[in-house]
């Protein structure tokens, strides 16, 4: 804050002119003398010293004000990207959604039930996110990144989760029925419960994932998958699931 200092009386214009022996300079010295007469009047006059600590009071205000209304711009901010997810429902492409759920995801809002049916999503990045009983069926979610999320009972048919990252994460009782997870990291999922029937899962990192109590593997192709559990395979053919390594088509 800058507070107006009473200025020390300037000379008179004899004195000041006593001082500067070149005529030629005289003209600009008598209009630094003005100014200085006119600072020093200004620096006597108590109502620009009031105005300026009002100036200054008026921006400690609306900080009080900017802080006290965050939670509010917080709330509008979250309300505009449910908005944006809810609009899009049924449409393909992104429609904002991939922006709108990584938003939301990072002030810890919870994406419980989320329907993201068909959408643009690849590349996505919903790190501990909470998505039980989330619709991803048919959506497209390459390289996706859902590490320690939950999708408890979530709806993932037919959803393409290609090079995707679900280590640490919560799979139980989702529906993965006709979904692409070539070259995707279950390390460490759980898999309780879940349905991966006719689930493309060649080259998937199955390291540490709790996978005896998935409920259904029938049709799954299994070949080349990596860092496999101790019995899976045996159990998983089984079940019914296929072995074909080849080239992802």
């Amino acid at each position: 804050m800058r507070i107006i200092i009473p200025r020390d009386k300037p000379p008179t214009w004899a004195e000041r002119k006593a001082g500067v022996p070149s005529r030629w300079a005289r003209p600009f010295i008598a209009l630094e003398w003005v100014f200085d007469w006119v600072a020093y009047r200004l620096s006597q006059w108590k109502l620009l010293e009031v105005l300026e600590y009002l100036s200054s009071l008026s921006i400690l205000v609306a900080a009080i004000f900017y802080f006290s209304e965050a939670g509010d711009r917080t709330k509008q901010k979250h309300y505009q990207a449910w908005q944006v997810i809810n609009t899009a429902q049924g449409k393909g492409g992104s429609g904002g959604r991939l922006e709108a759920m990584q938003e939301l995801n990072a002030d810890h809002v919870p994406l419980v039930g989320v329907d993201v049916v068909g959408a643009y999503l690849q590349g996505i990045r919903l790190e501990r996110s909470s998505l039980l009983r989330a619709n991803f069926s048919d959506a497209d979610v390459r390289m996706g990144d859902f590490r320690g999320a939950d999708f408890s009972d979530a709806n993932l048919r037919g959803a393409n989760f290609r090079g995707s990252n679900f280590s640490g994460t919560v799979l139980r009782r989702v529906e993965l029925d006709d979904a692409d997870l070539v070259d995707a990291n279950l390390a460490g999922a759980d898999l309780a419960g879940a349905s991966l029937a006719n689930t493309d899962l060649r080259r998937t990192d199955l390291n540490g994932a709790r996978w005896r109590d998935i409920a259904n593997i029938k049709g799954a192709n299994i070949g080349g998958m990596t860092n496999l559990p101790d019995g899976f395979r045996a159990w998983a053919l089984q079940h019914g699931a296929v072995e074909t390594p080849g080239d992802a088509p």
